[in-house]
């Protein structure tokens, strides 16, 4: 996985707005949506462009080698979202 969202997370769109390859989920016309904490990075779909770090207004999208020590277990949190 190259990014991560931690859960500062505001789900205010703009990251899934500015993902070429729509790897984050879930999206405002998704089921889950509404019940979901925070947004997530799909591991396998990211193509580590890092379009969602600079319009996310809450800072709380991270390459997975920088997010903070405080918020590692986040980048276990991603990839369990996609499992199923």
């Amino acid at each position: 996985m190259a990014y991560a969202i931690i859960d500062t997370c505001t789900k205010d769109n703009h990251c899934i707005e500015a993902c070429p390859v729509n790897c984050i989920h879930p999206t405002p016309d998704e089921p889950d949506y509404e019940t979901a904490p925070h947004l997530y990075v799909h591991p396998d779909d990211c193509i580590d462009c890092g379009a969602c770090v600079p319009v996310c207004p809450t800072t709380s999208v991270f390459p997975v080698e920088e997010v903070p020590d405080d918020k590692k277990e986040f980048i276990e949190v991603n990839a369990n979202y996609f499992v199923n």
